[in-house]
């Protein structure tokens, strides 16, 4: 692969990608020795139906680095609106973010978190390295939701959605 270079200031390219609006979620997983494993992310996206696959990156210096590398399974929770403290626990370096929550076990003994606007389990496919992040590819193996507003990050904080002017 050709080693890139650029001459983008890192910090505007932050404020320029941070007009792109994402939802939130919290990516599970657990460690080679089974304590849970969890942090807040925003580079969600799906790639195909049919094969059912979706991704997310991590940065390669993260702590849970490792973990997730090694994983087998994992899932993604989308957070609703109503879950920005779950968010910012999540965000946040924590002995334990898991702490007095309740949780469900998924695929391979994946942690799931309650009350999500979404919960996919997947199972690893591919990591490709990229710049300074790892993307994870995974098959989605199962998937549930509930209707509910999603929780929103723009422009470097959540925002909310607001309801379409006109319909189509």
């Amino acid at each position: 692969m050709t080693a890139l270079s650029s001459s983008i200031d890192s910090n505007r390219l932050r404020r320029v990608l941070g007009s792109f609006a994402t939802g939130v979620t919290i990516v599970t997983t657990r460690s080679a020795g089974g304590r849970p494993v969890g942090l807040t992310a925003n580079s969600f996206s799906s790639v195909s139906l049919s094969p059912p696959l979706v991704l997310w990156s991590l940065r390669r210096d993260s702590s849970a680095m490792e973990s997730f590398v090694t994983a087998r399974h994992w899932a993604v929770h989308v957070l609703s609106a109503e879950q920005q403290s779950l968010s910012d626990r999540f965000a946040r370096r924590s002995e334990d973010r898991f702490a007095e929550l309740e949780i469900g076990h998924g695929e391979g003994g994946v942690p799931l978190l309650s009350d999500c606007a979404a919960v996919l389990q997947c199972c690893t496919v591919a990591q490709h390295l990229a710049g300074d992040h790892v993307i994870f590819i995974g098959e989605v193996l199962a998937c549930e939701h509930r209707e509910a507003q999603p929780l929103v990050f723009h422009a470097g904080r959540y925002a909310q959605l607001a309801p379409a002017l006109c319909e189509a």
